[in-house]
């Protein structure tokens, strides 16, 4: 999805294919995590992939921004989100074993998620070159 030039310098913009997108990785997503939750290669390696291609598309959803600083940002969070696990931060802001926001922020630090973040940065990263 080509990068659209704006003259009035905002960089709220909504974009609906990235909207679109947005959608059915989250859809793909909840897939992962319900239907396809016994197949560990999907469950643990393609959802750490596609998650950051989630919040990629959300953010582009509704602004425009540098996309290389973009994946950047991306992957720090993810990443400090995922230490953020090794530090049980869920239990410790109270949240309970099972709930919602227990499994959105995690529970177990894996180098290897973190590569799994850094691999869909990187096919972010190339998709958005092709697209220029």
């Amino acid at each position: 999805m080509p990068e659209e030039k704006q003259n009035s310098g905002s960089i709220l913009h909504f974009r609906f294919p990235y909207f679109i997108a947005t959608i059915l990785l989250f859809l793909i997503e909840v897939s992962i995590a319900t239907v396809f939750s016994d197949i560990f290669f999907i469950r643990a390696y393609l959802g750490d992939v596609l998650v950051v291609m989630l919040i990629y598309t959300f953010i582009k959803s509704f602004f425009i921004l540098n996309e290389t600083k973009l994946i950047i940002g991306i992957f720090i969070f993810s990443c400090l989100t995922e230490w953020a696990q090794y530090f049980n931060i869920a239990e410790k802001l109270g949240y309970q074993k099972g709930s919602l926001m227990y499994i959105v922020i995690g529970n177990s630090f894996s180098w290897i998620d973190i590569l799994c973040y850094g691999v869909g940065c990187v096919l972010l990263y190339l998709f958005s070159k092709l697209n220029e």
